[in-house]
């Protein structure tokens, strides 16, 4: 029997290779550990070197592995950690879980690597994957966008076909003075919903206008025209792919940091990407008003008929507010006074 030392713990022994357990203590032997049972009878034995102790996470029990193999587990960390204290031996990872500054520090430097990533790495990625894109990927990527939007928003127009062809005709006249033709392009009707009245491109030159844009344009064919030339320029300025891109590099690294997010949240951030393709920034809004106004010169139509396209907006909506971020046509009165003024420098030009 062996009943000198001091009892540090109490807690259950494992003997090596069973999942046995029994009731006993971890004692302070001097030199080294020993476990005694609940008579007094040793178990196992061990120097303080020979005997391995977890380190301690939170309140998950702490295990000391003997020599012969044999565990002790005891849910006691407070007792055990007094004791490593004592002998000059602590757990690294309790204390950064203890010490809060560290870890505020790591929340910071993960919050500001996020940052960086999302400010400077994000759109040189997107850059490179544009010019690396082969042409099949902006077919898959707008099918799938409209078909998800047909599915839970956009609805089969209802405009007459006459009123549908006049647009048309309008439209293919400025398609085919464009960069890519009449044949890169594909004019396309919608009932709005909840979008209203619209129109928007998608990445192989899909345009979609909806019926609540015809009909709050009325007779005016020419700002519709006008309008669709802005289109036009979203997909040769490759706006729309480079917004896929980078929400899609968002939705990556918002995974990046936060891991596990569920199927659910990843199915929103990835197919939601194809979706914010439809709103852009305002430098690329401001591009495509300009390519507007010089396809409308090139094929001599009214160049400002985008901008009465605003200026409706505004009167018929109330929609006179500044640039906004989320807007997918920001800063309507902001926008009508440049066009107009692109218009004037072109004319003045002889343009």
């Amino acid at each position: 029997m062996a009943s000198d030392g001091t009892e540090i713990a109490v807690g259950e022994w494992h003997p090596a290779g069973s999942s046995r357990s029994v009731p006993s203590r971890l004692i302070d032997a001097g030199g080294g550990f020993k476990v005694l049972d609940e008579a007094g009878l040793e178990l196992t034995a061990g120097t303080f070197a020979a005997v391995d102790v977890s380190a301690r996470v939170g309140a998950i029990p702490r295990r000391a592995e003997f020599p012969d193999g044999s565990l002790f587990e005891t849910t006691d960390n407070d007792t055990i950690d007094r004791f490593l204290k004592a002998k000059g031996k602590t757990s690294l990872v309790h204390e950064w879980e203890r010490f809060h500054p560290r870890l505020i520090a790591v929340v910071l430097a993960t919050v500001l690597s996020g940052v960086a990533i999302y400010r400077y790495a994000v759109p040189a990625l997107v850059e490179i994957a544009v010019l690396v894109t082969p042409p099949i990927v902006p077919k898959i990527m707008s099918a799938s966008t409209l078909e998800t939007m047909d599915r839970s928003v956009l609805d089969t127009s209802a405009l007459a076909a006459e009123r549908q062809q006049k647009i048309r005709d309008g439209f293919a006249g400025i398609a085919r003075l464009s960069d890519r033709g009449e044949g890169g392009f594909s004019l396309n009707f919608r009932k709005g919903g909840a979008i209203g009245p619209n129109a928007f491109a998608l990445p192989d030159g899909t345009l979609i206008v909806t019926d609540e844009l015809v009909e709050l344009a009325g007779d005016d064919t020419e700002m519709i025209v006008g309008v669709l030339a802005h289109e036009i320029g979203h997909v040769e300025l490759e706006h729309s792919l480079r917004q896929i891109y980078r929400a899609a590099g968002v939705a990556g690294l918002v995974m990046m940091i936060g891991g596990d997010i569920g199927s659910g949240a990843e199915d929103i951030l990835v197919q939601g990407a194809g979706l914010l393709s439809l709103s852009y920034s305002r430098a690329a809004e401001a591009a495509a008003d300009r390519h507007s106004v010089e396809l409308m010169v090139k094929a001599k139509r009214d160049p400002t008929a985008i901008a009465r396209f605003f200026d409706l907006l505004e009167k018929e909506l109330g929609d006179s507010s500044d640039t906004s971020i989320l807007a997918t046509h920001p800063g309507t009165p902001e926008r009508r006074k440049a066009i107009l003024d692109y218009a004037g420098e072109l004319k003045a030009q002889g343009q």
